[in-house]
């Protein structure tokens, strides 16, 4: 199969003109990845609990962040990329001080996603 490449403008995925905060979905472009690109300065703030089916590629641009994927707790900074499977429920949020910016790379041509309740959440109640 010969394809050519793609090039794509800021404008193609950013909803913000000037934070890391958008998508591309793969089936948009003819790939089979999709790439979603999250930011928030708020410390506490991130996903909630949620599943998909396919492998994430979470790549750390800025700040620090909490993850928990599954049973496991990670400390994650900039320069960092954690891999999370296919099927195991996770979350991440702002440790701060500063600003995150993450880039998450689906292994699919499209995002699809199943919010969960947070068991840590129900232990609080």
């Amino acid at each position: 199969m010969n394809r050519k490449p793609i090039h794509l403008q800021r404008s193609d995925w950013a909803s913000d003109d000037c934070l890391w905060k958008g998508k591309l979905e793969g089936k948009d472009i003819g790939t089979g990845v999709t790439v979603l690109f999250y930011s928030t300065a708020e410390i506490g703030v991130g996903p909630a609990w949620h599943v998909h089916t396919y492998d994430e590629i979470f790549i750390v641009r800025a700040g620090r962040a909490v993850f928990t994927m599954g049973d496991e707790k990670i400390e994650a900074t900039k320069g960092q990329i954690l891999f999370g499977p296919a099927n195991v429920p996770h979350k991440y949020s702002n440790l701060g001080p500063e600003p995150l910016e993450m880039i998450d790379i689906h292994v699919s041509d499209r995002w699809v996603q199943t919010e969960l309740v947070d068991p840590e959440l129900e232990e609080d109640r």
